[in-house]
């Protein structure tokens, strides 16, 4: 699970270590392993990579394989503004996907603010040299791919899951949103038997359906988003038809 230092991401890997589950966990650097050093004692690896880093996501991915085949992989990690929102947001999630074995589960963290992104991609620095993408921007373009990877992959259940504004670092602690019900959903998708959380191409809040932005179902714009991720990365994912 990606961006497990504090926040969804800590708190979901609390939950899932709970409750038996092997987990492992993500941090930016070396410096950061104190962070998720609970988590550790606890039973999780640990593994480490700076996500804003194509070179370092490709190493991290390659750590996360190197444990053996994973079932669920949770895209956590996130941030709000400045020039690695794309790198960090989007980039990385589809790297990983694209890298990481496939496993049985994806799940792909949105917000309900996608609904208020540009469904644009001429002229995005992709690699974070500059500023190019909202955070909306971001969130739409994430809860795209889990919806292009859920068609194009049939053995792979992928959703995007919208946890509300809950009272995190990123949130502020005036979030009006149940902290709780912020992973919860996360966890009943990664690891519940429920027919509904086996379903695939869903865009969550709260384990409801939800109804995303009308791009995000859009063939064509999953099709030119992949295509655009593919020429900035070098990296085409497995299961994406050829041109």
């Amino acid at each position: 699970m990606s961006g497990s230092a504090d926040g969804l991401g800590k708190a979901t890997a609390k939950s899932l270590l709970a409750e038996g589950h092997e987990v492992v966990v993500h941090v930016r650097g070396e410096g950061r392993r104190t962070a998720v050093e609970d988590l550790v004692m606890a039973g999780a690896t640990a593994v480490v990579g700076d996500l804003a880093s194509l070179e370092q996501t490709r190493a991290l991915a390659d750590q996360v394989n190197a444990l053996g085949p994973v079932d669920v992989v949770i895209h956590n990690a996130g941030v709000y503004s400045g020039p690695t929102v794309l790198p960090v947001n989007v980039v990385a999630p589809y790297v990983l996907t694209a890298w990481i074995q496939r496993p049985a589960r994806l799940i792909y963290l949105s917000s309900g603010m996608h609904r208020g992104g540009r469904p644009e991609l001429a002229g995005l620095d992709w690699g974070g040299g500059r500023a190019t993408a909202s955070y909306a921007d971001s969130k739409l373009f994430v809860t795209a791919l889990a919806a292009a990877v859920a068609r194009l992959s049939k053995d792979v259940l992928s959703n995007s899951v919208n946890p509300g504004w809950v009272p995190t670092k990123m949130g502020g602690p005036n979030a009006p949103d149940d902290l709780r019900l912020g992973h919860l959903t996360q966890e009943w998708l990664a690891t519940s038997d429920a027919p509904e959380a086996r379903t695939s191409g869903g865009y969550w809040h709260h384990q409801r359906r939800a109804t995303a932005h009308s791009s995000v179902h859009d063939q064509g714009f999953q099709d030119r988003l992949l295509e655009e991720l593919e020429r900035a990365t070098g990296t085409r994912l497995p299961m994406a038809p050829r041109r």
